[in-house]
């Protein structure tokens, strides 16, 4: 593998701060299993019961760092998780030890997922 570029590996630190937080660890797995529809912030809410100014922070801290998308539907804001952002950031983790020094096989993660 290439050397990291710094500014590629603090993006992904920044990334894994963002989900370091308990609440908002819960967010994304909650969008994940919504995926691809995602949830409007009431689903959210109601699902995981954070009070709506916190989850409103939370919300836009993972925005912030790439990890969910967002649209408006009406007066509803429409929340998704960012595969393609999880996706990076996964394949930075893992490619060192699929990679290198063979520490997982790639076909283990897969079965990890399933």
């Amino acid at each position: 593998m290439a050397k990291d570029q710094p500014d590629q590996t603090s993006r992904y630190a920044d990334m894994l701060a963002a989900m370091g937080a308990e609440a908002r660890l819960r967010i994304v797995r909650l969008l994940l299993g919504a995926h691809p529809d995602g949830m409007v912030v009431g689903e959210i809410q109601a699902e995981l019961g954070i009070p709506p100014s916190t989850l409103s922070h939370h919300l836009e801290k993972l925005k912030h760092e790439g990890l969910v998308t967002v649209r408006r539907e009406s007066t509803y804001l429409r929340y998704s998780a960012n595969t393609d952002a999880l996706r990076e950031l996964l394949t930075f983790l893992y490619a060192e030890c699929c990679s290198r020094n063979k520490v997982f096989a790639p076909d283990e993660i897969v079965r990890l997922c399933k």
